[in-house]
């Protein structure tokens, strides 16, 4: 039986205060925190963003409110999420191994994945993955859970993997790890110093 990620689905992991693993505050401090590396990496503001599994776009306020001008485009699997907020939140229906042929007019400063690639199999990780490498401009926040962590929440069709697996995917398609589940894309590669990766 597959998950289905509808209303009761949100309502559940993201608002209830009995199963929500994260509050509005730490979104805030996360938001700002992946938004400060890449402006550090990239040299200026963040100027566009793409959200990959969004859910509902909650990153989408917190990016407006620290760039109000900022770019933002989401993509998401959820028949729900996108029916109820995709024109209001630009919010595009798409699963994550199809960014292997889905491309836009433009790259991203900031691609974001949260709490999506441990639900993933292998294939459609790399596939996805390709696309990222290929599209992002600057850093990607990539935030995946491993067998060696306890992040709580939903733990139907999780992948328990060890962090060398993800490691290894995301230096296939040339991302450099920069602290705090953040990647340095490509095109970044010669700002990156040697003992700021690891």
């Amino acid at each position: 039986m597959s998950k289905t990620y509808d209303q009761a689905y949100f309502d559940k992991w993201y608002r209830s205060t009995e199963h929500a693993v994260r509050s509005p505050a730490e979104l805030r401090r996360k938001v700002a925190m992946v938004v400060g590396q890449a402006e550090f990496y990239l040299g200026h503001p963040v100027r566009n963003v793409l959200d990959i599994g969004c859910g509902e776009a909650p990153w989408r306020a917190e990016l407006r409110r620290l760039r109000p001008g900022i770019a933002y485009r989401g993509l998401e699997a959820s028949e729900y999420a996108v029916a109820r907020y995709g024109r209001s939140r630009n919010i595009g229906y798409a699963r994550f191994g199809q960014l292997a042929e889905l491309r836009f007019d433009t790259r991203f400063d900031l691609i974001v994945c949260t709490d999506v690639l441990h639900y993933l199999k292998p294939a459609e990780i790399r596939a996805g993955l390709t696309g990222i490498g290929e599209m992002l401009e600057g850093v990607a926040f990539l935030e995946a859970y491993t067998r060696e962590d306890d992040p709580g929440g939903d733990r139907e069709g999780f992948h328990a993997r060890p962090a060398k697996f993800y490691r290894a995917a995301f230096s296939e398609v040339g991302l450099l790890p920069v602290g705090s589940q953040c990647y340095a894309g490509p095109r970044l590669a010669r700002q990156v110093a040697a003992l700021e990766t690891f």
